[in-house]
């Protein structure tokens, strides 16, 4: 009978004593359940003590989280929270320098438990430490003790950043901003400034004025990664939780200071693997760039306004018009509709009222007159090659690029907050100045190929976007690290290819989740199964060769002369009817098929009563079969048959089976690899009519069945299933019809 649920087995240690073994009661309070294990120990005064996880953070067990306790825990008898936050406080205030030193090590260990943290707090502790720090009397292990503590205690949310004094945060500031500090000070340093930032409104200023971010950036140019991450953490706090109209003005002097070329060479590029934490840092800082774009992206455009109206002007006239053309702007006035039609716009008398839709707004001709100038050759061929098709198959520049704009954004998720635990960052992003922009010119292009690969037209417009979407979220998924290695992915990715994978991935999904499929599938499987069982049992048949288990390989065997030592293989093998199995042993491992006349010892099946593995096997319940087998890892070779000598007794577990038989008898095996071991289990399953349940089966048992469902869907590709079947037609009037066949 299983023990009550409230009922939980645990083990609890107290230094220099034997741990006690008790079963604690959930329902009974802890204080009682204190006071017991004191008494065991015959300690007094139990109201000083409170229990501890021996392991992991060793945080301190109360009322509200003691149901986290599960059976095999091992725990620590200690001096309770509110004793503990008394003595650390009282040593860290003492003249002694070691007793200081040791107290704040062990205050820095004990902060990150929010029971201690409270009564900690509770003693005015954290103003203690904020006069530590202020006092500028700490240095070293010292100095990184007490930041370490005040951020684990601020950490709890238990008193505001609010509280913090001027003082507090200069002094901080400084050794941030001194060229030569030691790193786990600078580290907790740069951290606190950040939690700072985050978490007050009125900090962040007072933080913006003291950090420069000319150090900042200085920071991300030394070789250890946690103090760049710490730096750009930092950056982005301050990026975030800057005013909307300075966010601008942060981010040309972080342009001007090359922040992306030192994140791309010392970072990105640099010699050690970049960390989850640093990648997500990197994605937070992508995305308040991108950020940037949002003003421009939800700004309708003015039709009355006359320097909008001109960047339109302008498109149109270096399509159209030459550079050298001084006449042409007067020749082609009367042509403006024209022109703007071939632009691809969807107003043509006015085309500024096609970007008074948010998003993507101004953005969207921010991009378009980018490309027309700093990119103007390919601007004009694009233009200029779809002025030239057939009306119906003609590209709509204008439309196109106003609707690639808002793809990007959505895709690059521009105007939202960065999500948390993401590292989705894209190294091309920091390869140019003006990442957004060549973005878009390298997808405008896509988009024009995919256009004329589709042979689209007008009413196509939509499925070419999704296409180009699918083009772009693929190419972005392989991480590209440069812009031309993004064009590379790009080119591999055209629209036959992109019917091929998702042709390709549809039929390897069981998407095959509709009712139809699920039926179908459920009618193969028992085939499939039966197939998988008379390969097992036709194996079986065949028969394999192991190595024998320390001279024993029946329970109970005991050697009666010393020639039986000198068998190292046996063989055994099903007969072909199935009802016995025969086994022997063998010098050396057999060259093909061993007759069954060789094999003198057989099983009938129906004597078998069960089949064990593991722990339950008899062999593997002896500790000194475990102990012989205990050897150095190696493969023997031999006449096609593969050999290995176990490296430790675990490996020996997961190879080894028995079948037990009638009177109390057993027939103990130890598979020479996995494959074997489920080929075996699986075919003395069969035999006795249970289920086979091993890893391969099922491996074998998805692939035949995928592949079954493949051929059987083949001739319904491109044909939507049905969820539900037809319905039956009516009954006809008569049935005074036949079928002619002549």
């Amino acid at each position: 009978m299983p023990p009550p649920s409230d009922i939980v087995k645990v083990a609890i240690e107290w230094p220099g004593a034997n741990a006690q073994l008790i079963e604690i009661d959930q329902k009974k309070p802890l204080s009682s359940i204190i006071r017991e294990v004191c008494d065991g120990w015959s300690l007094s005064g139990s109201e000083q003590f409170a229990l501890r996880y021996a392991d992991g953070p060793q945080l301190y067990i109360t009322e509200q989280s003691r149901g986290e306790i599960k059976n095999g825990t091992i725990l620590r008898l200690a001096i309770s929270p509110t004793r503990a936050a008394r003595q650390l406080l009282e040593r860290i205030q003492s003249h002694g320098i070691d007793a200081r030193l040791e107290a704040l090590k062990e205050l820095a260990k004990l902060s990150a438990d929010p029971t201690f943290a409270t009564e900690f707090i509770n003693m005015e502790g954290i103003g203690t430490l904020a006069r530590l720090v202020e006092s500028g009397t700490h240095f070293g292990e010292m100095l990184a003790f007490t930041l370490t503590a005040f951020l684990e205690l601020m950490d709890h949310g238990i008193v505001s950043w609010d509280l913090i004094s001027l003082s507090f945060i200069k002094q901080i500031a400084g050794y941030v901003n001194q060229p030569m500090v030691d790193v786990s000070i600078l580290q907790r340093s740069l951290a606190i400034l950040e939690s700072m930032v985050l978490n007050s409104h009125s900090l962040y200023h007072r933080v913006a004025q003291e950090i420069t971010v000319g150090q900042l950036i200085a920071h991300l140019q030394v070789s250890n990664q946690e103090i760049q991450t710490y730096a750009i953490a930092l950056i982005n706090a301050l990026f975030l939780k800057a005013p909307e109209d300075r966010r601008q003005e942060m981010a040309s002097t972080l342009a001007q200071k090359h922040l992306r070329s030192i994140i791309l060479n010392h970072i990105i590029r640099g010699n050690r693997p970049i960390k989850a934490e640093m990648a997500h840092q990197l994605y937070v800082l992508q995305v308040l760039t991108f950020n940037l774009l949002e003003e421009r992206m939800m700004t309708k455009m003015d039709p009355s306004d006359q320097a909008q109206r001109d960047i339109i002007f302008e498109l149109r006239r270096i399509a159209f018009d030459g550079e050298n053309d001084p006449g042409g702007t007067e020749k082609r006035k009367a042509m403006y509709t024209k022109d703007y039609k071939m632009l691809g716009f969807t107003n043509h008398v006015n085309p500024a009222m096609d970007f008074t839709q948010t998003p993507p707004g101004m953005l969207a001709l921010d991009n378009m007159l980018y490309l027309a100038k700093l990119h103007q050759d390919t601007y004009t061929r694009i233009v200029l090659e779809n002025s030239s098709r057939e009306d119906k198959h003609e590209c709509p520049f204008g439309r196109c690029a106003i609707e690639l704009t808002r793809m990007l954004c959505e895709i690059l998720q521009v105007g939202e907050l960065p999500n948390e635990g993401c590292n989705d960052y894209h190294p091309m992003f920091f390869t140019h100045d003006r990442a957004w922009e060549e973005f878009f010119c390298v997808c405008i292009q896509l988009l024009n190929k995919t256009w004329k690969e589709m042979r689209a037209t007008a009413e196509d417009f939509n499925k070419v976007m999704q296409v180009v979407r699918e083009q772009i979220t693929r190419a972005l998924a392989m991480k590209p690290s440069s812009l031309d290695q993004l064009k590379s992915k790009l080119r591999g990715l055209s629209y036959s290819e992109i019917l091929r994978l998702r042709q390709s991935e549809r039929m390897s999904q069981d998407d095959f989740q509709s009712p139809p499929i699920i039926e179908l599938r459920e009618r193969i499987q028992p085939e499939i199964l039966e197939l998988v069982k008379q390969q097992r049992l036709n194996r079986l048949c065949e028969g394999s060769c192991f190595r024998k288990m320390g001279n024993r390989r029946r329970q109970g065997d005991i050697p009666t002369d010393s020639k039986s030592f000198c068998y190292k293989f046996w063989f055994c093998r099903l007969s072909l009817n199935h009802k016995v199995l025969h086994y022997g042993d063998l010098e050396e491992p057999p060259q093909g098929e061993v007759p069954f006349e060789l094999l003198t010892d057989k099983i009938p099946v129906s004597d078998i009563k069960s089949v064990v593995t593991g722990k339950d096997c008899p062999h593997m319940k002896e500790k000194s079969a475990l102990k012989q087998n205990k050897v150095t890892s190696c493969a023997l070779k031999q006449n096609g048959f593969t050999f290995f000598a176990l490296k430790q007794s675990k490996e020996v577990l997961e190879l080894a089976f028995s079948i037990l038989y009638d009177p109390d008898e057993a027939l103990n095996f130890v598979a020479p690899n996995k494959y074997e071991y489920c080929i075996w289990t699986d075919g003395l399953c069969a035999l006795l009519g249970r289920e086979m349940g091993s890893d391969l089966t099922r491996s074998d048992l998805d692939t035949l069945i995928s592949m079954e469902m493949k051929l059987r869907l083949l001739d319904l590709e491109n044909i939507t299933i049905p969820e539900a079947p037809p319905p039956v037609p009516k009954e006809p009037s008569t049935y005074n019809f036949t079928y002619n066949y002549g």
